[in-house]
């Protein structure tokens, strides 16, 4: 009996000796993980906004096999996307704090800060009674530069997070404010939501541009200005001409002349470049607007758009090599975008695609004009479909033809849009048309789905996003994350703590 119990004793001690070992080998490699020789001096972190792999894929699809009509860029459909050579790849979770489908502002702060907090909140916790500190503002306080670059209004959710602390997103002038407190070097992009007519007339609204100015910040609105900054001085640049949220006009419709994530991004990094390093975010942030509106062409631009800023970092890596490292990946998924459809089975028809000229948000602001003017008639609509979307277009291409089921759909959106017809069931009408145009959405969905292309939902879905890594540590981004890794993973390798 004394035999067995000894035996049993061996067997406890030999069991807790190998658990001892396990864990001290684990905090090992734990440590040794991180043990970079060198830390990146400079920081990329590309965000697509709304972006996953079907945002990724259908643009792949567009320039494989159309010739993508990209503001007369054609060679962009001979070439591989440029974050598709990145070495290191991994798949990211997007779940808040709160909710499983998550939205920009608890993303983002996740990427920012690596923290989880709830919908809504701004880089703080969810009980909103601490800031939780980001990795702008670590790198800032390591003494390296920072810009910060969106395609949206640079008060919005996903830039905010990375300079600003608020308890609700909307709060837009509390959080533009924040951008001269931050003492960040650059931003880049879009106006400020904060300082639109509407905004001001509210109690307490600040003057953000005044704001800026007062604080050093030199305002370049124009490519000559941009140009004439001079490295190591504060800049706040963005167009004259910007949409009704302050944002940058989208890519698809842009005007000439335009400044755009590339440009920016280019400038951004000539005037942070310093030998202590910078640290630079930069969003897409229309692939969301687009995808909310399920208006896969004009995704597809911005997703493009995303790419040639990319490209700006990988040239500048090329030349830094052993300083350098780039980050690319999305917030969270939006529309429940599928590349196949059930009438078009295993079909895909991506080069009428091609046929769309403008946004739905440029052909709803025209729906908008001829309904309020009433100069047009259902036939010069349709004609007008059809010259924009190419819809009813068999001339074209045999796809674009209307079959009666689709012409009933588009004519039944046009009574809605058209004549103020009563909406009769809440539910439906949400489902077919969302908060958008009927006729504008109904024209994208058919031109989409005639592609092999259809859409789940007008809001986000929870289904997890690539990571795309390049330089000093991508290693450490590969495999299965969840969004707070990403930030996590940056600080350490950085240094930021």
């Amino acid at each position: 009996m004394k035999d067995k119990h000894k035996i049993l004793l061996l067997i406890v001690s030999i069991i807790l000796l190998l658990f001892s070992c396990n864990k001290s080998s684990s905090k090992n490699l734990a440590e040794q993980e991180f043990r970079i020789d060198t830390p990146p001096k400079f920081i990329f972190l590309f965000i697509g906004d709304g972006m996953s792999f079907s945002q990724i894929s259908i643009t792949k699809a567009v320039q494989r096999h159309a010739k993508f009509r990209l503001h007369k860029k054609p060679e962009f459909g001979n070439r591989p996307m440029v974050l598709e050579q990145f070495p290191v790849t991994g798949v990211a979770t997007t779940f808040a704090e709160d909710r499983y489908i998550t939205e920009s502002s608890a993303a983002g702060t996740a990427l920012a800060t690596g923290k989880k907090t709830s919908c809504g909140t701004v880089s703080m916790n969810s009980t909103h009674t601490e800031n939780y500190k980001t990795i702008a503002e670590m790198a800032r306080d390591r003494g390296m530069k920072v810009g910060i670059v969106s395609s949206v209004s640079i008060d919005h959710a996903t830039p905010a997070c990375f300079y600003a602390h608020e308890k609700d997103r909307g709060k837009y002038n509390n959080i533009a404010a924040q951008m001269a407190l931050s003492r960040f070097d650059y931003f880049g992009g879009g106006f400020a939501r904060g300082s639109l007519p509407e905004q001001l007339k509210k109690e307490k609204a600040k003057d953000i541009l005044k704001t800026m100015e007062k604080a050093g910040y030199e305002i370049a609105t124009n490519k000559k200005d941009l140009a004439n900054v001079m490295p190591g001085d504060k800049c706040w640049t963005f167009n004259k001409k910007y949409d009704n949220d302050a944002a940058l006009h989208y890519e698809i419709d842009k005007p000439a002349n335009y400044l755009d994530l590339a440009d920016f991004t280019a400038e951004g990094i000539r005037i942070l470049y310093n030998e202590r390093g910078f640290f630079m975010m930069v969003e897409s942030g229309k692939i969301d607007w687009a995808c909310h509106a399920n208006d896969v062409v004009t995704a597809t631009h911005e997703v493009v758009a995303l790419d040639e800023s990319i490209a700006k970092a990988v040239e500048f890596y090329q030349r830094h090599p052993e300083e350098t490292l780039i980050i690319i990946t999305g917030d969270h998924e939006c529309g429940g975008l599928t590349l196949g459809y059930s009438a078009a089975k295993y079909e895909s028809a991506f080069d009428i695609l091609n046929y769309q000229k403008i946004s739905y948000q440029n052909f709803a602001a025209k729906v908008y004009r001829w309904k309020k003017e009433r100069t047009v008639t259902q036939a010069m609509v349709l004609d007008s479909i059809g010259y924009y979307f190419g819809l009813g277009r068999a001339d074209l291409s045999p796809q674009l033809a209307m079959s009666n089921y689709e012409t009933k759909r588009l004519l039944d959106a046009y009574a809605i849009s058209f004549n103020k017809k009563t909406k009769e069931d809440e539910e439906e009408y949400y489902i077919n048309y969302g908060s958008y145009d009927p006729l504008t959405v109904t024209v994208t969905h058919l031109l989409n789905q005639k592609a092999g292309i259809n859409w789940s939902t007008y809001s986000h879905t929870p289904v997890p996003v690539p990571v795309y890594a390049m330089g000093i540590g991508d290693s450490y981004f590969s495999g299965q994350l969840d969004n707070t890794d990403i930030a996590k993973n940056i600080i350490r390798i950085a240094r930021l703590e």
